[in-house]
């Protein structure tokens, strides 16, 4: 999968999500040990929403960082966007949000629309990382905080073959068993290993204008998550 490049990898990222949607936050539970519960309380407190601010989550998937920045800051206007409607679909029987469908190379948002913009586990999957950064600056506000969960490429080090070993067969199998899409859990080790180091991902972050960047490396170095300000 990870030849795919352009609007051929978009739609063959967009069709594995529809297939896993139903059990995309189990899955998730599960290959990180409930980790990325933490991991999502961090970023949204990272955000540092205020009543009544404005926050996209973008790639929101099911919904799990629009519902966790709703218990931090209930009274936040939080908008959940993500391009797979069958992920929209699960997250809305779990509880009402504000979703809406977005490409993230292209927000249905006007400039300066937002006080904050999260993801979690988006940035991997779209074809062009410096244009969905671009498009996230664009529609914050002056002094808006951007914050990005996703994998990051792991440094060599002792763990390395035990998280080779977690990365191509334990979530794999999990994959098969769970979701019955062994396939879909090999693209996130696929991924994860061709995807951009937390280091390229702050130059990004800096190339398109964001200021005060910060990254926090989690789980062995396979998780990152960086924010920053623009």
């Amino acid at each position: 999968m990870t030849q795919l490049t352009g609007h051929e990898r978009a739609a063959y990222v967009q069709n594995m999500f529809t297939r896993i949607a139903k059990r995309y936050d189990l899955m998730n539970r599960l290959i990180t040990g409930f980790q990325d519960v933490r991991w999502r309380r961090r970023v949204i407190r990272l955000a540092d929403l205020k009543p009544a601010s404005r926050l996209l989550d973008l790639g929101a998937g099911t919904g799990d960082l629009a519902r966790e920045a709703l218990r931090q800051q209930p009274a936040a206007r939080v908008t959940a966007a993500d391009f797979t409607l069958e992920m929209m679909r699960v997250g809305q029987r779990r509880g009402p949000l504000d979703f809406s469908a977005a490409d993230a190379l292209r927000l249905p948002f006007a400039n300066v629309s937002f006080d904050a913009a999260v993801s979690g586990f988006l940035m991997r999957n779209v074809i062009d990382i410096h244009k969905a950064l671009e498009e996230q600056f664009r529609v914050l506000k002056r002094g808006g905080r951007i914050v990005i969960l996703d994998t990051t490429r792991p440094k060599k080090n002792i763990l390395s073959p035990f998280i080779w070993i977690h990365m191509h067969f334990i979530i794999p199998t999990l994959g098969r068993i769970i979701s019955g899409e062994r396939d879909a859990y090999k693209y996130l080790p696929d991924t994860t290993e061709n995807f951009v180091t937390a280091e390229k991902m702050a130059a990004l972050m800096a190339s398109v204008g964001f200021q005060e960047i910060g990254c926090q490396r989690l789980m062995f170095g396979t998780i990152a998550i960086h924010w920053a300000e623009k």
